[in-house]
């Protein structure tokens, strides 16, 4: 949810404050380099927002107990299809919003918007297996298990209420729908 200046997902939040609407935020831990608990929710509780940091794991028991109406998150890569890449967790998250049907919604902007690459040819980035066998010097796994830690996972626009960017708001069909935001952008 950071980024420079007014935000992106951040961004969203301020201008809905700004209008004079009352928001909870329930921001999630972000494991395992946790960003969410180190920079979300302090950019959040510096802003003044009523904030609550969630446990990763926690997002689905607070959807089911009806804390959460919306979700709204970055994106650090949107393909031409309309594929969202963003912080591991992202995918989990927009799933269970489905299940418990609350409108999940991303905010970007457009230099996030890949307008030629397909999903199916992106590279998702491994992490260091000792982002999740350790903390900090703290060890929690042996140093001879396995580890899967991708930095960053696949939301498919199916799962997406609406994109949002300083370009206006994209719903679906995606594709056809980033298209015409890409011409629209192009020097006449």
């Amino acid at each position: 949810m950071a980024t420079v200046g007014y935000g992106t997902a951040l961004g969203v939040l301020r201008a809905a404050t700004e209008k004079g609407k009352r928001i909870k935020v329930f921001a999630t831990e972000s494991r395992p380099v946790l960003q969410g608990a180190r920079l979300t929710a302090f950019e959040l509780a510096n802003d003044g927002f009523d904030v609550t940091l969630l446990p990763d794991t926690a997002v689905g028991l607070a959807m089911q107990r009806g804390l959460i109406d919306g979700v709204i998150v970055g994106a650090d890569r949107i393909t031409k299809d309309g594929h969202v890449f963003n912080k591991v967790g992202t995918y989990q998250i927009a799933t269970l919003a489905k299940k418990h049907h609350l409108p999940f919604y991303v905010a970007a902007p457009v230099s996030s918007f890949d307008f030629v690459t397909s999903w199916k040819k992106v590279k998702i980035e491994e992490r260091s297996a000792d982002e999740v066998r350790r903390i900090a010097e703290k060890q929690l796994a042996p140093d001879d298990i396995l580890v899967f830690n991708p930095a960053f996972d696949i939301t498919p626009p199916n799962l997406i209420t609406a994109i949002v960017c300083e370009a206006g708001i994209l719903r679906k069909p995606y594709a056809r729908n980033i298209a015409k935001m890409r011409a629209s952008l192009k020097p006449r």
